[in-house]
């Protein structure tokens, strides 16, 4: 039996998009990065990706092509994403996200000022994280080329068979 383009595309998505997480989640737990609340916000588009995929692959014929459209533009809000986390790592602008900025204290008393403390530490999202030593190409930026890859890349499949044989 002969699997359908389209079912493998959408396999290879999922699959795709696992492995973009995976090198997330791995660079923060066995490489020591920290992710600042933009990088968080990154990553939902490929779980999303993944749900789409995976659902996809049992839908029929027309409902999964339309899967894979929901997927293309999940992996393009993505590099939306990336490329807002970009400009605020460029200094072109300032973060949308407030947990991105330093808490400013203007007056109170030091106990104030711990108790306005966060939980835990964050990373600012105007400090690149460079995941490659000597190349100066940050996380961020290097998602917004891969995201904008992948998209091509399923863009360039729907383009192509829009009117094929599954």
């Amino acid at each position: 039996m002969m699997i359908p383009r389209l079912k493998v595309a959408l396999a290879l998505s999922a699959l795709t998009a696992a492995a973009a997480l995976g090198i997330a989640f791995a660079s923060e737990w066995y490489g020591g990065l920290v992710p600042c609340a933009l990088c968080l916000i990154e990553r939902w588009p490929y779980r999303i990706a993944i749900a789409l995929g995976l659902v996809g692959l049992v839908l029929p014929r027309a409902l999964a092509r339309i899967a894979l459209v929901l997927l293309a533009l999940s992996i393009l809000a993505g590099a939306a994403a990336a490329s807002v986390h970009v400009g605020v790592e460029q200094q072109w602008w300032p973060s949308p996200l407030p947990e991105c900025a330093a808490p400013k204290f203007a007056t109170g008393s030091i106990a104030d000022r711990l108790a306005s403390m966060p939980a835990k530490p964050s990373k600012p999202c105007d400090e690149p994280i460079y995941l490659i030593p000597g190349l100066p190409v940050s996380m961020a930026a290097m998602n917004l080329i891969f995201a904008l890859g992948f998209a091509g890349g399923i863009a360039t499949f729907l383009w192509t068979t829009r009117r094929s044989a599954p």
